[in-house]
Order: structure tokens, then sequence, then C-alpha cells
């Protein structure tokens, strides 16, 4: 009573399309060819999967709880499809890259850039929220991450690359604004814009304020320092950065002020545990470096 491969391709053209016309164009095959096929599946099984009413074929209770199941076989047929795609792409060059979105702005296409001149591979990458980034490495979709925030997880390997700045970024003329750097107790006289608790940003500006004694207050929420920048420049209050983010914002009407070196950031590479990095990936890697020295020489925030 099995079925093959070729019976259940039938039986879901005619299921999605509705009718043997549909499955025959679907399929490219001819209309008495879907017929057999599905009369031969129908006996071959012993109950009928379609009534047919005044030439119209509807599926039986049967045929859709079958055409669950069926589904999911496609769905793990497109996902041995896209593993096959990739190993493929991978064998000619190419190299995936899940970043955190604050080292997309400027770090990670300095790398790509300087990749792509030494070798002629496609680059693709994915600027991703924290658990995306993570997931993304985890289900192979991405050979390498780059995250601004610690990433836990027993399958996957984190090698520390660079400790970031983060700063206070407040419009020109705030009474922070011509100051070397800037204190958290400082700040609790403003209106601060903050991050969500569930976010990375959230939990990193939250815990430093209760390591230093100071109760965290935000005016405001956003769950991204991009939008945070935007709210700061339309003088909705300060806010707390990375500076990586900051760069995308020179030239705007912001300034930018340090905080102390205990709460920088830690850009940390991230990549699959149970399988080595590919040749072209290590060699990226040595670009990315050189990057993160290159923001590391430009040391002018404002």
């Amino acid at each position: 009573m099995a079925l093959n491969l070729r019976q259940i391709e039938v039986f879901r053209a005619v299921m999605t399309t509705g009718s043997i016309s549909g499955a025959s164009r679907v399929l490219m095959i001819s209309q008495p060819a879907v017929s057999r096929m599905l009369s031969h599946t129908e006996q071959r099984i012993g109950f009928p999967l379609f009534e047919r009413i005044k030439g119209r074929l509807y599926p039986s209770p049967e045929a859709r709880r079958l055409f669950r199941d069926v589904e999911n076989v496609y769905r793990d047929v497109q996902r041995v499809n896209t593993t096959l795609h990739d190993l493929t792409q991978r064998r000619h060059g190419v190299v995936r890259i899940a970043a955190s979105s604050s080292l997309g702005h400027q770090i990670v296409p300095w790398a790509i850039t300087s990749f792509r001149a030494e070798r002629d591979v496609r680059v693709s990458l994915d600027c991703q929220r924290h658990t995306e980034l993570r997931d993304q490495l985890l289900d192979r979709q991405a050979d390498l991450g780059i995250s601004l925030f610690p990433v836990n997880h027993p399958n996957l390997e984190v090698n520390p690359l660079h400790r970031a700045r983060m700063v206070c970024v407040c419009p020109e003329g705030h009474p922070l604004a011509q100051r070397m750097t800037v204190q958290l107790a400082e700040l609790r006289q403003f209106d601060l814009i903050g991050y969500g608790a569930e976010t990375p940003f959230g939990h990193h500006i939250r815990s430093a304020f209760e390591t230093a004694g100071e109760p965290w207050r935000p005016a405001m929420e956003v769950d991204s320092p991009h939008y945070a920048c935007a709210l700061a420049d339309a003088g909705g209050g300060i806010a707390l950065i990375d500076e990586f983010t900051w760069r995308g914002w020179q030239g705007k009407r912001l300034t930018a002020v340090p905080l102390p070196d205990e709460q920088r950031l830690l850009v940390s590479l991230v990549y699959p545990r149970t399988e080595p990095l590919s040749q072209l990936a290590r060699i990226f890697i040595t670009h990315l470096k050189a990057a993160l020295s290159r923001a590391d020489d430009e040391q002018s925030l404002t």
C-alpha cells in the first residue's frame, strides 16, 4: 500500500491546483497520464481520494489528512534542495555573513570590500537582530556571524575580536555636548532614550546602571540604537549607543561623548562548533580584523 514519490507528486499537484488539467500543467504531462496515475493510486490504497461531481474533483476527508503529511514531505525535499544549492555555491566560492545591525553600517562593509578586492568571491551579508543571527548560524544559513553581544549556545564557537566603545549621543548645544567623557550618574537629570528589557542593548545598559547603583528610568524606549539616534536627533532626549552606529550618524546634528571604558561592548566572531570554517571564511576574518583596527585608528568620535 506504500506510495512512491511520483504518486505523491501527482496527488499533491491535483490537491494544490484542484483539477486534472491544472495538475497536468504543473507536472508538464498529459491529462490522461494524470488521470491514470490518480486512478492507479486509489486502486493501490483501496479507497477514493477524490469525489467526482459534474466533472470536478473534491478531496475526501482522507485526502485532506494525507495532504498535510505530503506537504511536510515537500518541505523536507525543499530543505534538501536548499542545502544542495548552498553546497554548490560554496564549492564555487561564497561567504555568507550574519552580523549585528550596528556592524553593518561601516565595519563589515569595509571588510567585504577589501576581501573582494583580493578574492573574486560572492559575499552575502544579512544584518540581523541578536536571536535571528544565532538561529541563522544554527540552521547553517550563514557561515559566520559577527555579533555585538554575547552568543551563548553549546553548538556555537565564540571568539572575541574587539572591545567597542559606548557613547552618549545628544544634540549640539546640550549641556553634555562639550564633555570629554560622561558618567552614568550624570545622566539622571536628562530624558534618556532607552531600550526594551528583552533587547541585548536593553539588558546591557540596565546591567550597567544597576552595577553603578543608578536607577534605570528611561523616558522613552526603542528597539535599536538607530532609532535611538533618530529620537535624539529630533530632540527627544539623549541615548546610549555603540560607536559603530555613531559612525553612521556623524555629520548630522548630534554629538557623541564617550562613556567610561568599563561600559564597552565585546564584538565576537561566531560560527558553528561542529563544522570547520572554510578557507574563504578564514581569509575574510583577516580582513574583518583589519577593518576593526582601522576603526581603532580613527579615534575621533565627533
